[in-house]
Protein backbone atom coordinates (compact mmCIF):
# COMPACT_ATOMS: atom_id res chain seq x y z
CA UNK A 1 0.00 0.00 0.00
CA UNK A 2 1.34 3.20 -1.31
CA UNK A 3 1.63 6.06 1.45
CA UNK A 4 4.59 8.05 0.55
CA UNK A 5 4.38 10.24 -2.26
CA UNK A 6 7.84 10.26 -4.29
CA UNK A 7 8.87 12.35 -6.94
CA UNK A 8 11.81 13.95 -9.02
CA UNK A 9 12.71 10.81 -10.85
CA UNK A 10 13.96 11.55 -14.59
CA UNK A 11 16.52 10.66 -17.07
CA UNK A 12 19.82 12.22 -16.95
CA UNK A 13 23.85 11.85 -18.35
CA UNK A 14 27.01 10.30 -16.35
CA UNK A 15 27.62 12.96 -14.03
CA UNK A 16 24.51 14.68 -13.46
CA UNK A 17 22.31 14.99 -10.16
CA UNK A 18 18.75 14.29 -9.62
CA UNK A 19 16.51 14.96 -6.08
CA UNK A 20 14.31 13.00 -5.34
CA UNK A 21 11.22 13.40 -3.22
CA UNK A 22 9.39 11.40 -0.43
CA UNK A 23 6.24 13.27 1.11
CA UNK A 24 3.95 11.32 3.76
CA UNK A 25 0.63 13.44 3.61
CA UNK A 26 -1.38 12.95 6.45
CA UNK A 27 0.99 11.67 9.14
CA UNK A 28 4.45 12.75 10.93
CA UNK A 29 7.52 11.35 9.93
CA UNK A 30 9.56 12.86 12.72
CA UNK A 31 9.72 9.69 14.84
CA UNK A 32 10.42 6.98 11.64
CA UNK A 33 13.25 6.70 10.01
CA UNK A 34 13.41 6.96 5.85
CA UNK A 35 14.93 3.89 4.34
CA UNK A 36 16.04 4.56 0.25
CA UNK A 37 15.67 0.88 -1.84
CA UNK A 38 16.44 0.74 -5.30
CA UNK A 39 15.39 -2.13 -7.91
CA UNK A 40 17.31 -3.04 -10.65
CA UNK A 41 14.75 -5.51 -13.26
CA UNK A 42 15.66 -8.69 -12.68
CA UNK A 43 17.27 -7.99 -9.37
CA UNK A 44 16.23 -7.79 -5.77
CA UNK A 45 15.34 -4.94 -3.95
CA UNK A 46 18.78 -3.15 -2.80
CA UNK A 47 18.42 -1.40 0.29
CA UNK A 48 20.61 2.22 -0.48
CA UNK A 49 20.61 4.41 2.74
CA UNK A 50 18.55 4.92 5.83
CA UNK A 51 18.62 8.25 7.28
CA UNK A 52 17.74 8.80 11.20
CA UNK A 53 16.49 11.65 12.18
CA UNK A 54 16.69 15.23 11.39
CA UNK A 55 20.36 15.31 12.72
CA UNK A 56 20.52 13.82 9.17
CA UNK A 57 22.82 10.91 9.93
CA UNK A 58 22.47 8.20 7.55
CA UNK A 59 23.54 4.27 7.21
CA UNK A 60 24.70 3.19 4.14
CA UNK A 61 24.60 0.05 2.61
CA UNK A 62 25.64 0.59 -0.77
CA UNK A 63 29.58 1.43 -0.95
CA UNK A 64 29.55 2.71 -4.55
CA UNK A 65 27.41 5.75 -3.66
CA UNK A 66 29.14 7.07 -0.58
CA UNK A 67 30.24 10.68 -1.21
CA UNK A 68 27.59 10.80 -4.10
CA UNK A 69 24.38 9.84 -2.15
CA UNK A 70 22.94 12.55 0.03
CA UNK A 71 20.01 12.00 2.17
CA UNK A 72 17.89 14.74 4.10
CA UNK A 73 14.70 15.35 5.41
CA UNK A 74 12.57 18.35 6.79
CA UNK A 75 10.27 17.20 9.14
CA UNK A 76 8.23 20.37 9.27
CA UNK A 77 7.00 19.13 5.58
CA UNK A 78 6.99 15.10 6.48
CA UNK A 79 9.30 15.36 3.61
CA UNK A 80 12.62 12.85 2.74
CA UNK A 81 15.21 14.15 -0.33
CA UNK A 82 17.78 11.81 -1.87
CA UNK A 83 20.00 13.94 -3.38
CA UNK A 84 22.20 12.22 -6.14
CA UNK A 85 25.28 13.46 -7.47
CA UNK A 86 27.79 12.15 -9.84
CA UNK A 87 25.54 9.43 -11.41
CA UNK A 88 26.34 6.33 -12.93
CA UNK A 89 25.14 4.11 -15.26
CA UNK A 90 24.64 1.49 -12.77
CA UNK A 91 22.53 3.78 -10.52
CA UNK A 92 20.16 3.42 -13.10
CA UNK A 93 16.63 1.62 -11.07
CA UNK A 94 13.87 2.44 -9.56
CA UNK A 95 14.08 4.21 -6.47
CA UNK A 96 11.78 3.89 -3.33
CA UNK A 97 11.26 5.56 -0.21
CA UNK A 98 9.68 3.31 2.73
CA UNK A 99 9.45 4.66 6.25
CA UNK A 100 9.83 2.56 9.89
CA UNK A 101 10.42 2.71 12.85
CA UNK A 102 14.17 1.24 13.14
CA UNK A 103 16.32 0.99 9.86
CA UNK A 104 16.63 -2.51 8.43
CA UNK A 105 17.79 -3.46 4.80
CA UNK A 106 15.00 -5.78 4.99
CA UNK A 107 11.94 -4.32 2.85
CA UNK A 108 9.59 -6.36 4.90
CA UNK A 109 10.42 -4.31 8.15
CA UNK A 110 8.46 -1.34 6.37
CA UNK A 111 5.00 -0.62 6.01
CA UNK A 112 5.07 2.32 4.66
CA UNK A 113 6.40 2.75 1.58
CA UNK A 114 6.37 5.12 -2.13
CA UNK A 115 5.16 4.44 -5.63
CA UNK A 116 9.10 4.44 -6.84
CA UNK A 117 10.94 6.91 -8.88
CA UNK A 118 12.11 6.31 -12.14
CA UNK A 119 15.96 6.96 -12.54
CA UNK A 120 18.00 6.23 -15.60
CA UNK A 121 21.73 7.55 -16.19
CA UNK A 122 22.88 7.39 -19.89
CA UNK A 123 26.47 7.33 -21.16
Amino acid sequence: QVQLAESGGGSVLVGESLTLSCAAPGFNLERLVITWFRRVPGKQLEAVLCIIDKSERATFWVDSVKGRFIASRDDSKSTAYLQMNNLLPEDTAVYYCAAGEWCSRSGSQYDRWGQGAQVTVSP
